[in-house]
């Protein structure tokens, strides 16, 4: 057997293993669920590639150094070899390989390549435009978007209503908002394009523009779910009262609408409207009774309305219809076991999770109800016994750390964490969790060294930037600088109703009343939970509105009786 035949014996076992892989869902794409499945590129259009000895010898070194761990190498040999050859299928393959190995520079030049060599592949323009959408080139991305939308079809009204999840990863809202028109002007008589510059508009905080075009969206399409309930989520900034009564006046036209009636419902139990969310699950329930998509969306806001007995007599019913994901069914009737304080039931609904992804989220849930049955020692000792390693190992360290918070035993967490810390001195959650633990030792040096050693490792963690401003502002210290870090949280994480809760903290302590109201009262819509009733009723104290004040400190006593922080608020402003 020659040593050319054995090398491409060898190849081919290799070349089958990868062609396997690239035959499932594979990360060849970036946004692998906007990639359509295609077909091998036709003869024709193929190069005519020579398959030479050093061309085989490079795709084998690719393959092996792939198999051995190396990816980097693997993703440079691939790279490479696509720009020399100009064939569509390396240059694919160089792409997958790339992003295993998290090498952009490689993957996106690989994927110029595909698209060069097979511009009819969708999938190939699809990749190069996520790719540079994700390294920030947003204004690149355009030409390639536009390719996209140009197609036949329904690709134009998918495409723009996929636009959104696309550009989220970009912090620079104002140029997706740039492009997006761009894009939408080409399609002027689509309400998805319409849409999908609304959804820019309020990613840039233009709410104005966001209205107008999520409006001007509806009259194109009279009936159309999806506007109706965009522009309930953009009222909703405002007032979640305001929201309801739009989408409480398209159900009055549209009555059948399902998802319009799920987002109704959910409006009223953040509005506190809880009799009126009863009579919309209903509706819901007598509508679609044998639905599971609906039956399950009814448990959720049960749960999120504490009503126990319907998300346990919706979920039981889900249990025995043979739910897809009856895992989460199991985990969520062990949550409300546990809420209810009915102890031994909630363990036994999580410990029925054997295995999958929600198996050690049980097994620490079953800690923390150890916990709270004042069982610590039991608790710590279930977690030493489950078998986790790496991350996981990491997850159950920082569940004990929270044990112990929670038995007002912040030292000795902080010990538990600092001796883990020594042995992973750069891992993330563990700095997050260490730093919020010093706080509590009024460690305030530890807390903003560990947090900035963790934005260093990872800038675009939201919730660093947010604790360490937090902390600032809570101690009234160095404003302006919290304010930028918080910002800057808010910038990564816009939806997130405790950094919009921190922004308006912030800005009560500069003296900026009526900021600080609007932000606190958007975080309070969201998530009316102690600390946000906490801030909120300060503001408004403070601006005069002691009736109002009183109103949400004792809304969010009625569900956090016992929360120190809603005492000593009112404690120290009612003096």
């Amino acid at each position: 057997m020659s040593a050319l035949s054995r090398l491409l014996a060898l190849l081919a076992a290799l070349l089958l293993v990868a062609c396997t892989s690239l035959a499932q869902r594979d990360e060849a794409t970036p946004d692998a669920e906007a990639a359509e499945p295609e077909s091998a590129p036709p003869a024709e259009t193929l190069p005519e590639q020579e398959l030479t000895e050093p061309v085989l010898y490079e795709m084998l070194l690719g393959e092996i150094a792939l198999q051995r761990g190396d990816a980097a190498l693997a993703a440079q040999t691939f790279a490479e070899l696509a720009q020399r050859t100009r064939d569509p299928r390396v240059a694919r393959r160089a792409v997958e390989i790339a992003n295993i190995a998290r090498t952009p520079q490689f993957a996106l030049q690989a994927a110029l390549v595909w698209h060069e060599a097979d511009p009819a592949s969708v999938q190939a323009l699809q990749t190069v435009a996520a790719l540079l959408v994700r390294e920030r080139r947003v204004e690149e991305a355009e030409p390639y978007l536009a390719k996209l939308l140009a197609r036949d079809g329904d690709a134009a009204a998918n495409g723009f209503m996929q636009l959104g999840r696309l550009l989220a990863g970009n912090p620079d809202k104002q140029t997706n908002l740039r492009m997006v028109r761009t894009l939408a002007e080409r399609h002027p008589d689509l309400p998805q394009a319409r849409l999908a510059v609304a959804q820019a508009a309020l990613a840039a905080n233009d709410e104005t523009t966001a209205l107008a075009e999520t409006r001007r969206a509806a009259a194109m399409r009279p009936g159309w779910e999806p506007a109706a309930i965009y522009e309930a989520q953009i009222l909703q900034r405002r007032s979640s009262a305001e929201a309801a009564r739009s989408l409480n006046a398209f159900l009055e036209q549209h009555p059948q609408s399902r998802e319009a009636r799920l987002a109704y419902a959910r409006l009223l139990v953040a509005d506190r409207r809880y009799a009126e969310a009863r009579v919309e699950f209903e509706k819901l329930l007598a509508a679609h009774p044998g639905d599971a998509d609906v039956l399950y969306a009814v448990s959720l806001l049960a749960m999120q309305l504490k009503d126990y007995a319907t998300a346990e007599a919706s979920l039981r019913k889900l249990l025995d219809a043979g739910y897809r994901d009856p895992d989460s069914l199991r985990f969520m009737l062990g949550q409300a076991a546990e809420e209810q304080k009915k102890w031994d039931q909630a363990v036994r609904w999580y410990e029925s999770i054997e295995r999958g992804d929600q198996a050690l989220a049980a097994r620490l849930r079953v800690a923390g109800v150890l916990g709270k049955q004042g069982k610590l020692d039991e608790a710590r000792a279930y977690l030493r016994t489950l078998e986790a390693d790496g991350a996981e190992r990491v997850q159950v360290l920082i569940a004990e750390a929270q044990l112990l918070r929670d038995a007002d035993r912040h030292r000795e967490a902080y010990e538990l964490l600092g001796k883990a810390l020594k042995a992973q001195p750069e891992q993330p959650e563990l700095l997050y969790d260490y730093a919020l633990t010093a706080e509590k030792l009024e460690r305030y040096d530890v807390l903003e060294s560990s947090l900035r050693r963790l934005i260093k490792l990872k800038p675009d963690y939201a919730h660093a930037y947010n604790a360490l401003g937090y902390s600032l502002a809570d101690r009234n210290q160095r404003l302006p600088e919290a304010r930028k870090l918080i910002e800057r949280a808010l910038e990564l994480s816009p939806e997130d109703y405790y950094i919009i809760d921190s922004m308006g903290w912030v800005l009560y302590r500069m003296g900026d009343l009526k900021g600080a109201e609007q932000y606190l009262r958007r975080a309070y819509d969201g998530r009316p939970d102690a600390e946000i009733s906490a801030h909120l009723g300060e503001v408004l104290w403070a601006m005069g509105e002691r009736v109002e004040a009183e109103r949400v400190w004792q809304e969010a006593l009625k569900s956090h009786p016992e929360n120190e922080l809603l005492h000593k608020t009112m404690k120290r402003l009612r003096r």
